[in-house]
């Protein structure tokens, strides 16, 4: 198993590596150096910038500083930016459903059950893992050669997941992230009837008062949560949610939907201990589920090179589409019988 590698905090960094020299000029002067070079170096972040000095591969006049060092006009700033290398993961040959690829980005079908990005207890068999194997073009982000996770789906949460093939698409990703310029549409079934077709959840979500791990709508430092839905389909004892994220917070869908009394079918954090069914049967089937019944089903972007407007589509994963099918015959079944 590999040892885990040092930490590059996920910085949207330079793509490129070699040596630089600048002077600073007098409109340079007075300015803090590791915001300068976050202006002057291609695809360099402040926070990137700041490592670079901290590691001495910076200086300024041929001198080692501090990153709140303060430029004066004629200073030398010069340094080396190190080559990208190899993460300390293994590339592993893990089946992928590619649903676009091109130098930029590469666009995923996750399947429930993956882990995207190593950690503690999972430094092999995640999407990273995967993606070293089937990107051999990956190009630098920070001080390694790996690829860019924008964004994260849980293990359990299959669907739409792009990932930055180099520093620049991972900066312009992350912008767009931020800015909540990104369409993240999910499909959700979730247990009980919805009192009407379609809503808006705005409750704010922190960590739990009480169980760190987990999230909740009444943490006293939640941040603004938004939720669109509507109903796709009525069956017997749930329903087929198609949900819009306005934001993005950690587990934003499943504490929404608990919050309201409608938690997402198969959820082991948010959910109910005990299916709720009309029937005997009902409650068996849904008591089986041993995931969220969780899709992220469309996502918009733009590209990070063209500027195009882009959709990706997942279609459901099997597990759920089976459970559809089981429910529907039960709706169809207990409609007959009215």
């Amino acid at each position: 198993m590999p040892t885990k590698p040092p930490d590059p905090a996920g910085l949207a960094v330079l793509a490129c590596s070699g040596d630089f020299s600048f002077h600073a000029d007098a409109a340079s002067s007075g300015i803090r150096i590791d915001v300068f070079l976050a202006k002057h170096l291609p695809d360099c972040s402040r926070s990137f910038a700041s490592q670079l000095i901290a590691n001495e591969c910076i200086r300024v006049n041929g001198q080692a500083l501090k990153p709140s060092y303060r430029l004066k006009a004629g200073d030398v700033v010069s340094g080396r930016i190190p080559t990208p290398q190899p993460v300390g993961y293994l590339p592993e040959p893990i089946p992928l459903q590619i649903l676009h690829e091109d130098l930029d980005i590469v666009v995923i079908n996750k399947p429930p059950g993956l882990v995207v990005h190593p950690a503690p207890g999972h430094y092999s068999g995640t999407l990273v893992n995967g993606l070293l194997y089937h990107c051999p073009d990956l190009g630098g982000i920070g001080a390694e050669l790996r690829p860019g996770i924008v964004h994260r789906l849980d293990k359990d949460t299959s669907g739409t997941l792009v990932v930055a093939k180099n520093a620049a698409a991972l900066a312009h990703l992350a912008g767009q992230f931020k800015n909540r310029t990104v369409g993240k549409d999910y499909l959700a079934l979730v247990y009980g009837a919805m009192a009407a077709d379609s809503g808006t959840i705005r409750l704010p979500i922190g960590r739990h008062p009480v169980d760190r791990k987990r999230m909740s709508t009444r943490s006293r430092r939640g941040r603004e949560a938004e939720t669109g839905w509507r109903v796709v389909r009525r069956l017997v004892g749930v329903t087929l949610l198609e949900l819009r994220l306005k934001t993005g917070r950690t587990h934003q869908i499943r504490v929404h939907c608990a919050a309201i009394g409608r938690p997402i079918v198969g959820d082991p954090v948010y959910g109910r201990s005990k299916a709720s069914a009309d029937s005997a049967g009902m409650q068996t089937l849904l008591g089986s589920i041993r995931r969220q019944m969780l899709h992220a089903w469309r996502l918009e972007i733009i590209h990070p090179r063209s500027g195009a407007r882009m959709r990706f589509e997942s279609p459901l994963p099997q597990d759920m589409k089976r459970l559809i099918a089981k429910l529907e015959a039960g709706s169809s079944k207990a409609e007959g019988e009215k």
